[in-house]
């Protein structure tokens, strides 16, 4: 197996992911793409994965199985809490984020935030890219136009960097996985006209938190919200199905 261009990449069904996929592949990796399903209230986004890999190409893709809800402390997966609308996000437990760690943050990271989840993402993509023999792994977070979560920023990404280099067999033989964040600093109606230019259709993703099981959007939460305003800025039409 040919290392230098297999990649794992994180695939959640949603606009930023399926564009790091596209990007990805434009760069002429061969694409192993991972879902997870972990309890998410939001499972429409599975199913526009799976139609995504499909379409796209991938040379294989998977679905991990978690149980967040075990956890629980995020309204995405716990059905107790409220997923909030963009007018009336809540602080989870008092939570803020540092200041001055970058643009694009907000003062409050709100309750759709799940705890750890891009580490634990993270941690499942390096496990099979060691088993791929593969040295990359793609993700699309975002530190310009997001919703304020921490393991979003550019400092998570490189402290994950370090991590990865020194806690696997590949990094200590001196070939380290190497995470790639290509929208970690666009916007969102930049991201959208990226994605286009390679052909994307944005009419199969799915980006609400709280979308029906036909993916229908809500058009009320903080996702919806920025989505719509990207495609908005982008000067371009929404392709998002709403209920």
């Amino acid at each position: 197996m040919s290392t230098k261009k297999n990649a794992v990449v994180l695939l959640s069904g949603g606009l930023d992911s399926a564009t790091t996929l596209v990007m990805a592949k434009a760069e002429g990796y061969s694409c192993y793409a991972l879902s997870f399903d972990y309890g998410q209230r939001h499972r429409a986004e599975l199913h526009a994965a799976a139609k995504l890999a499909n379409k796209l190409g991938v040379v294989e893709y998977r679905v991990a199985p978690l149980d967040l809800r075990a956890i629980g402390g995020s309204a995405l997966t716990d059905e107790s809490i409220d997923v909030p609308t963009a007018s009336t996000i809540i602080p989870s437990s008092g939570d803020s984020m540092e200041d001055g760690v970058g643009q694009g943050e907000t003062s409050i990271i709100p309750v759709t935030y799940v705890p750890a989840r891009n580490t634990i993402f993270l941690s499942y993509a390096l496990a099979w890219a060691e088993v791929l023999e593969a040295e990359h792994i793609f993700i699309g977070v975002n530190a310009v136009d997001y919703s304020g979560y921490p393991d979003c920023r550019p400092e998570y990404i490189k402290a994950f960097q370090t991590m990865a280099s020194l806690a696997t067999k590949a990094g200590v033989e001196g070939h380290p996985t190497h995470i790639h964040t290509p929208l970690i600093q666009l916007s969102k109606a930049d991201i959208i006209r990226k994605g286009l230019s390679l052909g994307l259709g944005y009419g199969d993703t799915i980006s609400c938190y709280d979308a029906d099981d036909q993916g229908r959007a809500c058009g009320q939460c903080d996702s919806c919200h920025l989505r719509a305003a990207g495609f908005a800025e982008a000067g371009v039409n929404d392709p998002t199905l709403y209920r």
